[in-house]
């Protein structure tokens, strides 16, 4: 085999393997869906969560926004809290655990407690905690 045809032959696997990755990526959602799953809001129902971010690091509750939003949960408020803490909690204010589960299951390790609200303007609140990391975000040229 010429030093040519080599070279080709080397190109051509590279394409393979970088057509072939980008199929897999596809099929399996993304990035998004390797870090959080397929825990998405519940079809036709409007689920409000608040996100603060009890944590020195700037733009977490952003990040966590942004991550909750593009799995169908409707964030309406965000913000920080003077309360540091290391563990990320999830609040049950209306009385779905299941709403909550989901929640916990999409941000990470999370502590889960129910603190009924009578206000019912929130379904769910997330604090989160020094040891929350946001997922890779994806790169748009």
């Amino acid at each position: 085999m010429t030093p040519r045809a080599l070279l080709v032959a080397i190109v051509v696997l590279a394409i393979l393997a970088i057509v072939a990755g980008a199929a897999a990526m596809r099929s399996r959602g993304g990035v998004r869906a390797a870090v959080g799953g397929f825990d998405r809001a519940p079809d036709s129902v409007r689920v409000r969560v608040q996100v603060l971010n009890a944590t020195s690091t700037r733009g977490l509750a952003r990040r966590a926004t942004m991550l909750l939003r593009d799995h169908g949960f409707d964030v309406v408020e965000t913000g920080t809290v003077s309360d540091s803490r290391d563990t990320t909690l999830v609040l049950d204010l209306s009385g779905h655990p299941d709403w909550a589960r989901r929640v916990a299951r999409l941000i990470g390790p999370a502590r889960i407690e129910a603190r009924p609200d009578s206000s019912r303007y929130l379904d769910i609140a997330v604090v989160l905690g020094a040891t929350w990391r946001p997922p890779a975000q994806p790169f748009y040229p």
